[in-house]
């Protein structure tokens, strides 16, 4: 009778298990994700109170900067699946958990100077875009300002993937938490001009984030130097020796990973632009709308990368039923985690509108409407944001980008962006028609990205 009632709890208790193992690691990344993302937050928060203006500029400045940080996020996300599975075939294969981190870097250092001749052109880019004269002047020189900081940002993704595989996700956080704090400062000494430093505005928020990102990465190399169980694979020994297979390895599975996220990344980023066509106003809107939007996203994110780890270490297992128990688990949590940012939003759009701009200035009365209209369907939306990147990283755990990529193009560019360009400039529903465009490309590639796991996972 005892055997029969273990055999029937077995499979509860490797829910529960694995249940635990998940939010023992993705708790922390959640975390780390929005503690982090906090620091565009916090240059949003201080940029809105210079006004309208350079708030809209920052946005485009922060498309420019976020499509050379896709080109770098690829090779830093294929750190993830290569090391989880090599950890999971062999947890003492520590030679090639190095060989897998160390061409990261590489690949980021070799693309560090393609990316200040994009950054030197941002303000013809702007310009070339259709956006206003004003607008690219200011933005020009935030984002050469934010180039600095690219590849140190770059690295601090691949060593938090690295830490995250060997189960160490606290010191990323707290170590995210002080350079946050470090961001807040300087934000406050170089836009504002505050203890005798120069009055910057947009100029002084880029340097502040340059100075953060490589404090990050300063500080996680010392952690990974210094930690016991990190210390141990050596992550720096013969550096500048090549390994020319795991390199193109990265490649194939970086350049996959690059273009899913900037088919989604940049559909967000587009939209900026049709804004940047119907009006100033709009723009600032969106930036803020968007910006609540992202800060939901990001606990959904940090428990979907923790999944990745756990189904890759499943794989590298051969562990079928593992596998299926941490996709499923992952998707479950990460709605569950959304959702508490996107009922209150729902419920309050003019209080988190008032968080952003201040309801005193009559210049911003008509922008904070515009941010309660945006955030309605904003919140809606979320569901499926959730559900489609907690699929597409357990997809990516398994080390299949491919197909991913090809939905996520077909959901954002067939589907979303012309149903938001449509609405926001050939129809009469203006604005809020560019919202209900991405509600559709995100629901499409949730629909598809989540039946493309049950079919590799059933």
């Amino acid at each position: 009778m005892d055997t029969t009632v273990a055999a029937e709890r077995a499979p509860y208790a490797a829910w529960r298990a694995e249940l635990a193992a998940l939010l023992s690691l993705g708790l922390p990344m959640a975390a780390t994700q929005l503690v982090q993302f906090s620091v565009m937050t916090v240059d949003v928060l201080m940029i809105g109170r210079l006004g309208p203006e350079p708030l809209a500029a920052s946005s485009l400045g922060v498309v420019i900067f976020f499509a050379a940080w896709l080109v770098g996020f690829g090779p830093a996300m294929a750190v993830s699946p290569l090391v989880s599975q090599a950890l999971g075939a062999n947890e003492n294969d520590h030679d090639d958990v190095r060989i897998s981190v160390r061409m990261a870097l590489w690949g980021i250092a070799a693309l560090t100077p393609v990316m200040f001749i994009g950054f030197a052109l941002a303000e013809p880019i702007t310009l070339a875009l259709g956006q206003p004269e004003n607008l690219a002047r200011l933005a020009g020189p935030y984002v050469l300002a934010l180039g600095p900081g690219w590849a140190f940002a770059m690295g601090v993704i691949v060593l938090r993937n690295f830490l995250a595989a060997i189960g160490e996700t606290r010191a990323p956080l707290y170590i995210v938490i002080g350079t946050t704090l470090l961001n807040a400062f300087l934000n406050w000494l170089l836009i504002y001009g505050n203890w005798g430093f120069p009055r910057l505005e947009l100029v002084g928020a880029g340097i502040a984030s340059s100075i953060v990102n490589v404090s990050g990465f300063a500080a996680l190399v010392l952690y990974v130097r210094w930690d016991k169980r990190a210390k141990a694979f050596h992550l720096f020994r013969e550096f500048l020796v090549p390994h020319w297979a795991r390199l193109r390895e990265i490649i194939r599975l970086g350049w996959p990973i690059a273009v899913t996220i900037a088919f989604e990344g940049m559909l967000f980023n587009a939209c900026v632009f049709v804004m940047g066509r119907i009006g100033v106003n709009e723009v600032a809107a969106y930036q803020v709308a968007l910006n609540v939007a992202s800060i939901a996203f990001m606990a959904p994110l940090g428990l979907s990368m923790a999944g990745s780890v756990r189904v890759g270490l499943a794989a590298g297992a051969g562990d079928r039923a593992r596998i299926r128990r941490a996709a499923a688990l992952t998707i479950v949590l990460s709605i569950a985690a959304i959702m508490c940012v996107a009922i209150p939003t729902m419920l309050a759009p003019e209080f988190v509108a008032g968080l952003y701009l201040d309801r005193d200035k009559p210049e911003n009365a008509a922008v904070i409407a515009l941010v309660s209209k945006f955030l309605i369907i904003a919140a809606a939306f979320m569901l499926f944001d959730a559900t489609q990147v907690a699929s597409a990283q357990a997809l990516r755990g398994l080390k299949d980008v491919r197909w991913p990529m090809v939905i996520t193009g077909i959901a954002y560019w067939v589907i979303g962006f012309p149903i938001a360009a449509w609405l926001g400039l050939g129809a009469d529903v203006g604005a809020v028609g560019v919202w209900w465009g991405l509600l559709s490309g995100l629901f499409a590639a949730a629909a598809m990205l989540s039946t493309r796991l049950y079919l590799l996972t059933r």
